[in-house]
């Protein structure tokens, strides 16, 4: 009998982000499925390495250093942890894992060696020497994963054998969001009344979010919403949360805005809330977008990425051009005139994520694919 497959994975630092909190959710749920799996992060210090570790995966923390010397030192601790742990499978999640991790794997005896994009290539344009080593790095994967369509064909087009992509969808826990908690409570938790108008943005405060357009959408949609209305922007700012502020203030929205920052859980904003908006300009696969549509939100969504992927326009959410205020307007203005379509478009988004983003089916999707690297050699 073959022992567990045993797999690390390879990140950077395991802070609140998309990727880090997939992986929260699907580690844990991987180890119970016979699989040995551990975290190597290249960075110490992640605000979510103890919920890790609390639910039971080991994680190794590479180092606090910063810059070239960083690098070179997370490299070398990788390769003894390599060396000590003689891992199955080095599974590497987002760019800078894939780049360290996969030139100290490359060349490494008998070991699968597995990359998962999760967001599109416009970081290659930034940094022409990531894409040359990805590219070079590529042939030397035996599976290489996107979580949408989009990603996909973004890998193609980097010469990526077909027979090594795998389409992997994130999931959403059903039953997390069957326990959520429901409106009333929320909105009295919050100190919200409970007859306002209320959307929510889920996303860390990142220029390519979009955060800049969704205030000029606001401030061309303010006179159509409801006296009282209230707009929760959740999430950690890494830069120009200042210049948010002062464009709110600009564009006479101000009064409008929640900036409650990064918080362990968004049950109760999404729960709370009528509509949901993601306006960013570059996408792999959003969480917060599933998430939102778990709780029942019409989600307006801009169309990059996975995004379209996720939400079906005029089905279970809208579909709008990234970059136009206008249209990201007129679509909050479409949804906050009509609660019964609000309704509507909550409920088969709801639909849609049972039917075709669970973590069930995500968790055997991972499952399968580490078993089969380790049966067929």
């Amino acid at each position: 009998m073959k022992a567990r497959p045993h797999v690390l994975v390879v990140t950077g630092k395991l802070d609140r982000g998309g990727t880090e909190l997939h992986l929260l959710q699907l580690l844990p749920r991987l180890r119970a499925c016979e699989l040995d799996i551990a975290v190597f992060a290249l960075r110490a210090g992640g605000v979510l390495t103890a919920a890790l570790r609390a639910a039971g995966v080991p994680v190794i923390e590479g180092t606090r250093w910063r810059g070239v010397l960083g690098v070179c030192a997370a490299a070398l601790h990788l390769l003894l942890v390599l060396l000590t742990r003689r891992p199955h499978i080095v599974h590497c999640f987002l760019p800078e894992a894939y780049v360290v991790g996969g030139l100290c794997t490359a060349w490494w005896p008998r070991l699968r060696r597995v990359m998962s994009r999760r967001s599109l290539n416009h970081y290659q344009a930034r940094y022409p020497g990531i894409r040359l080593l990805e590219r070079l790095l590529h042939r030397r994967m035996h599976a290489v994963l996107g979580n949408s369509a989009a990603v996909l064909t973004q890998l193609r087009a980097e010469g990526v054998d077909e027979r090594r992509l795998l389409l992997i969808y994130n999931g959403i826990d059903v039953a997390r969001r069957d326990r959520a908690t429901d409106r009333v409570a929320a909105r009295a938790r919050l100190g919200i009344d409970q007859a306002a108008l209320v959307g929510v943005t889920v996303a860390n405060l990142i220029p390519y979010k979009g955060h800049a357009d969704l205030l000029a959408a606001l401030a061309l949609a303010r006179a159509a919403l409801p006296a009282g209305s209230v707009w929760f922007c959740v999430g950690r700012d890494d830069g120009p949360g200042s210049a948010l502020r002062a464009q709110a203030a600009t564009c006479g929205v101000a009064d409008l805005l929640r900036w409650v920052g990064e918080q362990d859980d968004v049950v109760d904003y999404l729960a709370c809330a009528d509509i949901g908006v993601l306006p960013s300009h570059e996408e792999g696969f959003s969480n917060a977008v599933l998430e939102g549509m778990a709780a029942g939100l019409p989600m307006v969504v801009t169309a990059v990425g996975g995004n379209a992927e996720a939400v079906v326009d005029g089905d279970c959410g809208l579909v709008v051009p990234a970059r136009m205020p206008a249209a990201l307007a007129a679509a909050i203005v479409a949804l906050a005139g009509d609660p019964e379509r609000r309704r509507t478009l909550g409920a088969r988004a709801q639909a849609r994520i049972c039917e075709r983003f669970t973590l069930d089916a995500c968790v055997a999707r991972y499952a399968e694919l580490y078993r089969s690297l380790i049966r067929y050699p």
